[in-house]
This record gives structure tokens, sequence and C-alpha cells, in this order.
């Protein structure tokens, strides 16, 4: 795949649309773009992924779920892709490439395999879907969605901190006698 053109696609059966893009290949990272996040998945072949989804939701409720995002507990499911990502879009991007060596396809499935319907521990920022399917590929879990989040926490953090300093020299200096 072209790094410079992501491959953006939309789950289909319709043979003239999948010719349009490159088909994922066993071990592929794959994206899906969710209204108010990214979902991810590592294609295993034949149509299906790996994949993570809340513990406590159907399988259909769980594909889709924003609550999926702020679960403590995720099931490892093995899912047929278009089914996953429904009327969303979707690209292979297996964007850490350049800097992480992908472990052979076979020991990559085979690790995915053992997974299936295990029950895990989920943490949006140290252990979401993303870190999971890295963690497959690569044998390392790695999330640039958290570390942009973590990013954003910092700076909120440390401008909440700045105000309340700011608050408290300014009260103190209202409060003088003089």
């Amino acid at each position: 795949m072209d790094k410079q053109q992501p491959n953006f696609a939309m789950a289909s059966n319709d043979p003239e649309l999948s010719d349009l893009y490159n088909d994922p290949q066993p071990g592929d990272l794959i994206e899906i773009f969710r209204p108010a996040y990214q979902h991810w998945a590592l294609y295993l072949g034949d149509g299906y992924i790996i994949n993570l989804t809340p513990v406590d939701e159907s399988q259909a409720a769980a594909m889709s779920s924003v609550k999926s995002v702020f679960s403590r507990k995720a099931v490892v499911r093995m899912q047929l892709l278009k089914d996953v990502v429904g009327n969303d879009s979707y690209r292979i991007n297996n964007k850490y490439d350049d800097n992480h060596t992908p472990l052979p396809i076979c020991e990559i499935i085979q690790r995915a395999q053992v997974l299936i319907d295990q029950e895990v521990s989920y943490d949006l920022l140290g252990s979401n879907c993303e870190h999971f399917v890295t963690l497959l590929r690569y044998g390392e879990g790695v999330s640039e969605q958290a570390s942009r989040a973590i990013g954003a926490i910092s700076l909120v953090t440390a401008a909440a901190s700045a105000f309340s300093v700011l608050g408290l020299i300014n009260t103190r200096s209202r409060n003088r006698p003089f």
C-alpha cells in the first residue's frame, strides 16, 4: 500500500468495489473510523478480523458503541470485517512498520487465535484496542491515539493548575488590608 495515499474503504461484498482498494492481508492493522474515535482491529484472513469489544454488550451493539471506550474489561472477538465496519469507513494502516518490525505472519495469527473469546483488561490510555492489535503485530503495544489523549490531559491539567495558582494569587492581593 502506498503510504502517501490512505486506503479508505467501506465494507462491501461488491467485487467491483473491493477491486478499487487493496485487500487487507493477514496481520494487517485495520483502522475503523467511528464518529468520535478510531477503532482498531487486526486482519486474520478470509474476511475476518480480531478486535476488542465490551464485555457487557451484545456483539451487534458492541461494534459501534462509544461505551466501549469507557469499559474496564473487553472480550477478544473474531468477527467479519464487514460486520464490524458497518456503515463506517476503514483503511489498512500499518503505520508503525517504519519504527517496529512486524512479527512473522504465522506468529501474529497464532498469538491472535489463542486470545479469541478471552476477557482482557481494557484501559483507554494504557491498554486499548490499538495497543492490543499492535501488541499482536509487533510484540509491543503502541497507541498514538492514547499518546495524544495523555498529552491533552496533561495540557488541561497544567492549565487548570495555572488558573488555580493565578486565582489564588489574585484572591490574596484583593484581601490585603492596605
